[in-house]
């Protein structure tokens, strides 16, 4: 059988089609391993800006400051959003 015959697949990546969801996952995950709550730690991060509010474990402060707060705000505001 050749190549030709075969079917393949493609398979899209969710976090490659939204990188920031992808970030704050990373990050999430990372603050839980170190045992802080992601939860306060972001809400922190974003209300004033200090990155010491994120994990260094895993390069997570180096990738959460990568994406503006702005656009932290509205990927987690429009998640929430299409939840209910």
């Amino acid at each position: 059988m050749s190549d030709l015959d075969k079917t393949m697949q493609f398979n899209f990546d969710k976090e490659l089609e939204n990188p920031v969801r992808g970030i704050i996952r990373i990050v999430s995950e990372a603050m839980r391993e170190k045992g802080y709550d992601p939860v306060n730690q972001l809400i922190g991060y974003i209300v004033s800006g200090d990155p010491t509010y994120i994990t260094g474990y895993k390069n997570a402060r180096s990738l959460i400051a990568s994406v503006d707060r702005d656009e932290l705000l509205e990927e987690l505001v429009s998640f929430y959003i299409k939840q209910i």
